[in-house]
């Protein structure tokens, strides 16, 4: 076993670069690290401090499906309950579509919690805080909010 390993990057599929790369560059503050724009293969390589955390493959032709095998949801960490909420506004600019109503906990007396969005295609997304959501609702009662939406 090799207890080294850490997650690299994820990378998504996507209907349309020019609908998501702004998405992830606005929402999540990542900055473009490289873009391929052939029309045949568009793709994008996001960052932070140059450091690549998302690829965009502009390969899709349908939105992403919760019912098959594959990506549940993707997670990002927020630094504080304050990152979290500006964070929210932010998508609510941008009309987002939200799963649940605002800050939530991950679960019944749960401190941690967040906020559970959908990306343009459809992919099913988190932020969250490690503690500060202990007087958010719980959805999904002591089930993990995170498992089901």
């Amino acid at each position: 076993m090799n207890s080294s390993l850490t997650t690299g990057h994820v990378g998504l599929n996507v209907t349309d670069l020019d609908r998501s790369l702004p998405f992830y560059t606005r929402v999540f503050g990542f900055q473009p690290l490289a873009e391929g724009r052939d029309d045949s293969r568009r793709w994008a390589f996001l960052g932070r401090d140059g450091d690549l955390v998302l690829t965009l493959w502009q390969q899709s032709d349908s939105a992403f499906s919760p019912t098959t095998a594959g990506l549940h949801h993707l997670s990002f960490q927020a630094g504080s309950l304050d990152e979290l909420t500006r964070t929210e506004s932010v998508l609510r600019e941008l009309g987002a579509e939200f799963v649940h109503d605002g800050v939530v906990a991950h679960g019944e007396g749960a401190a941690s919690g967040g906020i559970f969005f959908l990306d343009p295609d459809g992919v099913r997304l988190e932020i969250f805080v490690p503690a500060g959501a202990e007087n958010a609702p719980a959805p999904t009662g002591e089930a993990p909010t995170c498992g089901f939406f």
